[in-house]
């Protein structure tokens, strides 16, 4: 088996970050075609032949706990993988698109209240799920919280603390205290029973970053801040920011309550004072609450809650100024151009072996690569990007598939001229998509325009122009208007006889369905 492969099924395919206790990798599921994320577990981590049986249970009893927290801010764990030496140690868990808290916080740029409310609001919405089970996360940081592209607040890395001591440091040379230094809380620290209010600690020690830009305690050394954990008071939020409120400074207090007795109750009630500051539903964010630029908003699930997916954004019409035109830079770099050609190659195997989405992904990076060098228009870009989008039609997703080929029709009509075939075909494309979307009618306007255009430059039976003269009347069959389709497949037919001759596919394809109008006795009267 090849050394980037898992179990036959998963494929490692970028290193996405390396950590104390192993690294994670983005990859994909050849079985179900989607992109997953893959935690790999250091070999060294396991210990002898002696730890193995016991580190072989608890990283089947993690595993399982973990995918029992069924809550859209936990990634999902799709499979764990032991090896029988216990050598190859996988967690095999749902990729999050998005940017780690951690790009959130600067001690120059304090976030907006609603931002870091929001976010601390998800976070609880998270741990109330956890704890109920009960799991107890022990290393809640930001490194350990991303925000999904829609604001999903995601929570990462349950059970994995509980594993294995990644990123630890204790008070004393023994011990088993698990957690990073500066969101430790005292009984951590202390090596003493933990609990949920051990998380809350730790929230708050997030939540005070979130809103003054620095962490609760700061020191020399790891040693110096965890005895400030212990001991020492934290400074009040308002002392740091003036701006913020007093409840939420409060809560933030005594989240940070040394005994663990002392804190809130439970996330239920922090989640309740969180409630006040949090924005309104329906309401649009002030000038002053533009967060950070580069990383999603996760005040959008407070604002517009179970809000549709956004609209694509609609290619510019007629009478729209165009987008501006990147300049090509000539000549093309060699070695770019073969990164293409073998992008464009692996994408189309990939295909082949219906791994849709591994193909787009694969795109998708080329073209990313391709764009700053060459230019958003060049030819190479854009045949990567058709090639990206006739992929998405094949694997039925449409909605990604539209936008894409709408956009392509106003690049190639800006690069080739608006009745260049390529120009023409992914607008024929394009409208198949609003099709396969219910919007039959206008896919069918569209179509015909397409047709009129092919006929006044080519042939009525040239290859085009007999697959666009089929789409249409399968449109038109769709929409009910039997006559009108009838007038349309029977010189169709015809045609299809002289060119491909009665045993071509479609021709028969043809046949059949006016075979099968002939025989429905619901159609209207066709004589």
């Amino acid at each position: 088996m090849p050394e980037n492969v898992i179990n036959d099924r998963y494929e490692l395919i970028a290193a996405l970050d390396h950590g104390g206790m192993g690294d994670v990798w983005r990859g994909y599921d050849v079985v179900l075609d989607r992109p997953v994320a893959i935690k790999r577990i250091r070999s060294g981590v396991v210990g002898g032949p002696r730890e193995a049986e016991e580190f072989a249970k608890r990283f089947r009893r993690e595993a399982r706990i973990t995918a029992k927290i069924q809550h859209p801010g936990v990634p999902q764990v799709y499979d764990a993988v032991l090896g029988d030496d216990h050598e190859r140690v996988f967690l095999v868990m749902e990729l999050v698109e998005g940017a780690s808290l951690a790009r959130y916080i600067h001690p120059e740029r304090p976030l907006p209240l609603s931002w870091a409310v929001a976010v601390a609001a998800q976070i609880t919405t998270v741990l109330s799920y956890a704890h109920e089970i009960p799991v107890v996360h022990r290393d809640l940081k930001p490194s350990n919280v991303m925000v999904a592209t829609d604001g999903t607040v995601k929570v990462l890395d349950f059970g994995i603390a509980s594993l294995l001591r990644t990123d630890v440091t204790k008070l004393t040379a023994t011990g088993s205290a698990l957690g990073s230094h500066p969101y430790m809380a005292p009984e951590q620290v202390l090596d003493r029973q933990i609990s949920p209010r051990t998380d809350l600690y730790a929230l708050g020690c997030v939540l005070h970053e979130l809103l003054c830009g620095r962490q609760v305690f700061q020191g020399e050394s790891e040693f110096a801040v965890m005895q400030q954990q212990i001991s020492a008071p934290p400074t009040p939020l308002r002392e740091l920011r003036a701006e913020v409120p007093a409840g939420l400074e409060a809560l933030v207090l005594e989240l940070l309550r040394k005994a663990p007795e002392a804190r809130p109750a439970d996330t239920q009630e922090v989640y309740a004072r969180l409630l006040p500051f949090l924005p309104l539903t329906g309401s649009a964010p002030a000038p002053q609450e533009a967060g950070p630029s580069g990383v999603p908003d996760p005040t959008g699930l407070y604002r517009s809650p179970y809000a549709p997916r956004p609209r694509p954004e609609a290619a510019p019409t007629e009478g729209q100024p165009p987008a501006p035109v990147v300049p090509i830079p000539e000549p093309e770099s060699d070695a770019l151009r073969q990164a293409v050609k073998e992008a464009d190659e692996q994408a189309l195997a990939l295909a082949e072996e219906e791994r849709y989405a591994q193909a787009v992904d694969v795109l998708t990076q080329a073209i990313e690569r391709a764009v700053p060098a060459l230019g958003s228009d060049n030819r190479l870009v854009l045949a990567l990007r058709r090639r990206r989008a006739a992929i998405r039609w094949m694997a039925d997703d449409l909605r990604a598939a539209l936008p894409e080929f709408e956009e392509l029709v106003v690049a190639y009509a800006r690069t080739v001229g608006p009745t260049a075939k390529v120009t023409r075909e992914c607008r024929a494309q394009a409208a198949r998509c609003r099709a396969g979307l219910g919007h039959v009618t206008q896919a069918s306007y569209e179509l015909q325009d397409v047709l009129d255009l092919v006929t006044a430059v080519d042939s009525h039976v040239s290859e085009e122009a007999i697959d666009l003269r089929h789409s249409v009347a399968v449109l038109t069959l769709a929409q009910g208007r039997v006559r009108e389709a009838v007038r349309q497949l029977e010189p169709l037919y015809a045609d299809l006889v002289m060119v491909y001759g009665e045993e071509h596919e479609l021709t028969q394809e043809v046949a059949e369905t006016l075979f099968r109008i002939g025989l429905d006795p619901d159609a209207p009267d066709l004589d």
